[in-house]
């Protein structure tokens, strides 16, 4: 009797090829960053899809929760049924919408710094005054090292160990993807060492900067993921854990997390702004600025990550295309050629300081490799991986475009 009831219940859900596409759609979209509505989604990489919350006429209208599909799944495979109700289990007590936003606020703005200050280090590592396998003119620009490292953890933190870290502390996986990772990767900073190549004449250098580049980020995630499925694996064999045991389940706990990080957020932006007065004129001073614009880029790109999967219109046309995560490393490129071509400008050494800084920790940060690349994988591998290179290539060309009309353009008018 129970099993009739059951089957009657997945029938019930039965999903066409159109609600495939959506949620398919949806789930690819999303696979990088969902911004603030990741603190109202359950978002997991199970290969199920949650209840829908209401139907009509037999068609998809909403999720009660959001969903992601393993970036290996293919809706050419065959879906399985929907999962019958479940009786939700016990989650952390529920915080004021106001709390949660300073919250996440804080992770990604301590998060944030961090990333700053790593992509200098690895930028400085790999450049030509230590290892010398990064330079200004070529195509393995300066930045490259940093958006590899970036794209390699993402696939650890961000899609195979993200549930893990999510039973730890939402607020934890939001600031070490979406603050540390998309920090310490720059696609502002990519675009813009290309756009010097090409204003320079060295048009095949650009050209092949961009190849060389996209193709070293997109093998950095899947040997991320890769890797941490390996990993993985070996720890579920050897060892029996409980996610989320021993995390910030409790209210008050969460907030001792968040008291602790403010004090070291506030000890952060104190020091950078000591070291920026006292070494205001030497190339530390740009670091320093650096960290203390990092904050605005990342919330804002936390912010309109919330437009990813949304689509556009009543309709939701092109709910495929992440148009937060889009919007943000377009705005970012052409504000980093802006901010590029100001310093060729200007020749006082405290301007340059500033708009280095800005360059470096504000549109750094408001841009993003991690995510991006995590969008472009999980479309590669949906049932219509033509919008992956659809995808990579409107965002490359939009970039570069808007950067020679505000850097190219007034330095070839300018001679």
């Amino acid at each position: 009797m129970s099993s009739d009831k059951n089957d009657s219940v997945r029938s019930s859900y039965d999903l066409n090829g159109d609600d495939e596409d959506m949620i398919e759609s949806e789930n690819i979209s999303t696979a990088g960053d969902l911004g603030d509505r990741a603190l109202n989604s359950n978002r997991r990489t199970d290969p199920t899809v949650d209840i829908l919350d209401a139907t009509e006429n037999g068609s998809i209208v909403e999720f009660n929760k959001l969903t992601s599909f393993p970036l290996w799944t293919s809706f050419n495979s065959s879906i399985m049924p929907l999962p019958l109700p479940q009786t939700p289990t016990p989650t952390k007590d529920k915080e004021t919408p106001r709390l949660e936003y300073i919250s996440c606020l804080i992770y990604l703005s301590f998060f944030a710094v961090l990333g700053v200050l790593a992509r200098y280090l690895v930028m400085k590592f790999f450049g030509p005054t230590v290892a010398g396998v990064t330079s200004e003119n070529s195509p393995i620009y300066i930045g490259l090292p940093c958006n590899m490292v970036s794209s390699f953890l993402m696939g650890w933190l961000g899609i195979v160990f993200r549930d893990e870290i999510a039973g730890l502390s939402d607020h934890l996986a939001i600031g070490l993807t979406t603050g540390f990772l998309g920090s310490l990767s720059s696609f502002s900073t990519w675009n813009q060492k290309m756009l010097e190549l090409f204003v320079n004449g060295q048009y095949v250098f650009a050209f092949v900067g961009f190849l060389l580049g996209f193709f070293l980020i997109a093998y950095s995630i899947r040997l991320g993921i890769g890797t941490a499925k390996c990993l993985k694996e070996v720890v579920k064999e050897r060892t029996k854990y409980k996610t989320g045991s021993f995390g910030c389940k409790f209210k008050h706990r969460h907030l001792v997390v968040m008291a602790v990080l403010l004090v070291m957020l506030c000890v952060l932006w104190s020091v950078s702004g000591k070291l920026l007065k006292n070494d205001f004129d030497s190339e530390g001073g740009s670091l320093w600025m650096a960290c203390l614009v990092a904050a605005p880029g990342v919330w804002i790109r936390w912010f309109l990550a919330r437009l990813n999967g949304r689509g556009l219109g009543k309709t939701r046309q092109l709910k495929w295309v992440p148009f937060g995560t889009l919007i943000v490393n377009v705005s970012s490129a052409t504000i980093m050629g802006g901010l590029s071509f100001l310093q060729k400008e200007v020749e006082e050494k405290k301007y340059h300081t500033i708009l280095i800084g800005i360059k470096l920790g504000f549109s750094g940060c408001l841009s993003t490799i991690s995510a991006f690349i995590a969008e472009y994988n999980a479309m590669e591998e949906s049932s219509k991986n033509w919008r992956a290179y659809a995808y990579a290539f409107t965002t490359l060309l939009l970039s570069f475009v808007f950067g020679i009309l505000i850097y190219c353009v007034p330095i070839w008018t300018r001679t």
